[in-house]
This record gives structure tokens, sequence and C-alpha cells, in this order.
């Protein structure tokens, strides 16, 4: 009894630390490290500025989010919707500027958190997840097209043996991540073969040294509040969505549920802390993420932790031998990852038969939108404006009015059917005879609902139509909420029927 009492009280040990789960964890992280590197390098020429600012954001975002993140496993670094947003900045004011910007998007993503912006996540349907994954399936396959536009013709042996390490190991044993077995394999092999091919330090020059912590090099004036504020707003919009959209993601892959405040506020804080060490700022990386998840089996904060941690080993510590990596490894890597990524099922024809034609288009524009604008954000916010006008559109049709005749005819009674908000009321007066009908009209709304202003404005309508006509309404069967809201408008809206 006394063993099971002590057993009881002593602490148990995080599942992180168990030797099955540990060897994973930190594989994982090496892989992820060893796929940021060109990542962050071509952000940060995207972005305009030296390829350490992109390092060091990625380095520090992955540190910072492994603790005050919401979602574990997930992998925050710098990535090309942030470089898209700052590098207008980068390039007409420099460096200190951006920096302001990182700074202050944190802070607002920060006070966003506060507010609750997470909970609006449930306003995003399915159809629009769908589309997010897919575009982001096809923008990181095309994202390795200039790897393999004239390059070496070993470059593409070179990627298909790499494709067929990571397809066909895992049949084989999972012991050691697929990836990471393909990345060592080829570059050992483009060593000893002295091979002329693309490596990782054709991508740009590798730090040094470790980053500082510093305040940014700008006046702080409100001049440079007002410059840096539009820029700092879409940096946690932007970086907001595409880390939330990435949560859900990695949710609906394990199983598990994730804390999307904390993941909101914990992306303010990273930016914040990125920002004072001289980084471009970031956000979830769904690439990265997804050969941290899908492709080596990662499911603590510790595969994140470890990515950035290993990302500033290896650049600062190993940087000659990292830059002897094949680029032909990497992209192989990155393809198998989109081809993972994408949702094979929801663009079979046997689906695509059975599926509504507004989820269809739904999901349609979510890609178009992403793929034309390159930013995941804008594909996402199309969506889910296109979803609300097909739902307005379905749901327009279910308000249904049907009516009778009381047996002594001095009396009509109309049966309203559905939901009455600004789509479906508009047609709600033209449903009834106002010349024919009895002197008596009852309304009867037990089978709806009243969600806006324009159903009892409509409802305003129906009833002067009829005064009008010498004839009396009355109206009966409101829902608590419905009487409440009919209550509070009927008679104080303008009418415009």
């Amino acid at each position: 009894m006394s063993a099971l009492l002590s057993a009881a009280r002593r602490p148990s040990r995080p599942s992180w630390l168990s030797p099955r789960v540990l060897r994973v964890e930190v594989l994982a992280g090496l892989v992820v490290a060893l796929a940021l590197i060109p990542e962050a390098i071509s952000f940060s020429i995207l972005a305009g500025v030296d390829p350490r600012v992109g390092l060091f954001a990625s380095f520090t975002m992955a540190v910072t989010i492994a603790f005050c993140g919401g979602r574990p496993a997930m992998i925050s670094a710098a990535t090309g919707a942030i470089a898209l947003v700052v590098a207008p900045l980068a390039k007409e004011h420099g460096l200190g500027y951006l920096v302001a910007a990182v700074i202050l998007g944190g802070l607002i993503q920060v006070l966003l958190a506060v507010l609750g912006v997470a909970r609006l996540m449930r306003f995003i349907p399915r159809s629009v997840m769908v589309g997010f994954v897919n575009a982001l399936a096809i923008l990181i396959f095309t994202a390795q097209v200039p790897h393999l536009v004239g390059v070496p013709w070993l470059v593409y042996p070179m990627v298909a043996v790499a494709v067929a390490i990571m397809v066909f190991l895992p049949r084989v044993t999972t012991a050691v991540p697929a990836p990471l077995v393909a990345i060592v394999a080829l570059t050992v092999f483009t060593v000893v073969a002295h091979l002329a091919v693309p490596n990782v330090g054709d991508e740009g020059t590798l730090p040094d040294s470790l980053p500082v912590f510093g305040l940014p090099d700008v006046p702080f004036t409100l001049a440079t509040l007002q410059l840096v504020a539009p820029y700092a707003l879409g940096i946690a919009l932007v970086g907001l969505l595409e880390s939330l959209m990435t949560a859900k993601l990695v949710d609906d892959i394990t199983d598990t549920h994730s804390n999307k405040t904390r993941e909101s506020w914990g992306q303010g804080v990273a930016n914040i802390v990125t920002g004072f060490f001289g980084g471009m700022g970031g956000c979830a990386m769904i690439g990265q993420t997804m050969i941290n998840v899908k492709a080596s089996g990662a499911r603590t904060r510790l595969s994140t932790f470890l990515a950035g941690v290993f990302l500033l080993v290896l650049v600062v510590a190993l940087g000659d031998v990292v830059a002897l990596i094949p680029m032909a490894a990497l992209v192989a890597v990155m393809i198998i990852v989109s081809v993972a990524t994408f949702d094979w099922h929801s663009v079979a024809p046997a689906t695509l038969k059975r599926m509504p034609w507004g989820e269809t288009i739904v999901m349609v524009t979510t890609v178009a939108g992403t793929l034309a604008s390159h930013n995941l954000a804008i594909g996402v916010v199309l969506g889910v404006l296109v979803a609300m006008v097909v739902f307005a559109r379905r749901v327009a049709h279910l308000a249904e009015v049907t009516s009778v005749l009381d047996p002594d005819g001095a009396t009509r009674v109309y049966s309203v059917h559905g939901e009455l908000f600004f789509a479906s009321s508009n047609d709600l007066v033209y449903q009834f005879d106002y010349a024919n009908d009895p002197d008596d009209v009852v309304i009867d709304l037990s089978g709806a609902h009243i969600w806006d202003a324009s159903s009892v404005a409509a409802l305003d309508a129906i009833t002067t139509k009829y005064a009008a006509k010498g004839k009396a309404v009355t109206i009966v069967g409101l829902n608590e909420p419905s009487a409440a809201m009919h209550g509070t408008l009927a008679g104080t809206l303008r009418v415009g029927h």
C-alpha cells in the first residue's frame, strides 16, 4: 500500500523523456532544421535583407514558440507570407524600420489574442480548410521548380533517389526519419564523388556569429509609428491567420486539440523577441510543420525547440558542413511534403460528383486566390467571403410561407417557416395577398426565427401594407430571442417597400 502511495505522489515523467519519444523528437528537430536553412535564406532574399536576418528569425521564432505556443510540434519561423508583407518597407526604409514593424506586429498579435481573435476560427468552413491545404501543397511544390530549372542533369537522378528513399525506407524501418537518411546519403555521395551540383552554400552566406539583442535603429517618433503601423498590422493579421490555420490542420492530423488563444499570443511574443534580436519576423510554417509532424512523427514541443537550436548550431558552428548539402536532397523532401499535404480525396471525381457545387466553388476560390496572390491569408479570406455568399444564398431559399383560411372566412392564417435574415426576408413581403385577404390576418412565426433588423423591417412593411387597406395583422408564435428583437425594433425602422 505504501508503495502505491509513494508512486502516486511521485510526479509523472514528461512523455518526451521516454527514450523512444526522445529519439523521434530529436531526429525530427534535426530534419526540420536542415529544411529550414534554404527556406530562411530564400525568404530573406525575398524580403530584401541579409540571409542572416531570416536565419536568426527562424531560430528565435522556433525557440520562443516552443515555450509560448499553444500547438505542440508546430514549427514557426521566417515565412514567405511575412516576407511579402515587409519587403516594401525594407526596400524603401531599411532593416531598422522592418524590425520596428515586427515588434509592433507582435504587440498587435498579443492584443488580438487578448480580444479573443482565435475564436473566429470557428467561422472557417471545411471547404476553405481543404482549399487552404491544397493551395499550400501547390505553393510548396512550385517553390521547388526554380531549383530544378537550368541545373546540371545530375540533379534530376539525385532528386529521384532521394524521393525513392523517402517512399520506400519507411516500409522497412521508421527508426530514423527517411528525410534525414535522404539528406545525409546524398550529401555524403556528393562530397565523395566531388559532384558539381547546387548546394546550400550557393543560396547565400551563412552567419558565423550569434544574434545580438538590441533596439531597432529608428527614431522613436510619431512619424515612425505612422510609417510602420500599416506593415505591423499586416504582419499581425497574416501571421495569425496562417498560424491558426496551420494549428487547426495539425489538430486534425494528430487528432488532438490545441489552445488557439495561447497560440495567438505566443506568436506575438515570438515576433517581439525576434524583432529585438534583429529578425524579420515570421509565423507558422506549414511545410516544415508537415515534415515535423507527418514525415518525422514528432508530437511535442521538444522537436520545435530543437529545430531552432539545431538551426543555430548548424549555421554558426557547422556552416561549412551545412553548405555542402545538395539542394536536390532538400527539394526532394519538400516534394514529398507537398504530395503528402495535398488532399487528393477532395479532387477525386467520385468526391466532386457528390459534393454540393457551392462547397467546390469555395475550395477552388481559396486555391485560386492563394495561387494568384502567393498569400495564404488572402486566399482564405476570399474563400470565407464566397462561403458566406453561398451559405446566405442556400439559406435564403429555406424560408417558406403557407396560408389557410378559417372556416368562417373571417381570418387568414399565414405560417412562416425558416430562418429570417436579410437574404430570405427581402422576398417575404411579396408572399401575402393584401388585396383579397379578409380584414383579420394572423402571421404565425412559430416555425421561424428572426435574425436581423431586415426581417423586422419586412414584417413592418407587411403590417403597413395591410393597414393601408384597413386590415389588422396579428403576429404570433415568436420565440424568445425573436420576440425580443421584434419588440425592440418594430415600428422604429424605415420601411422601404
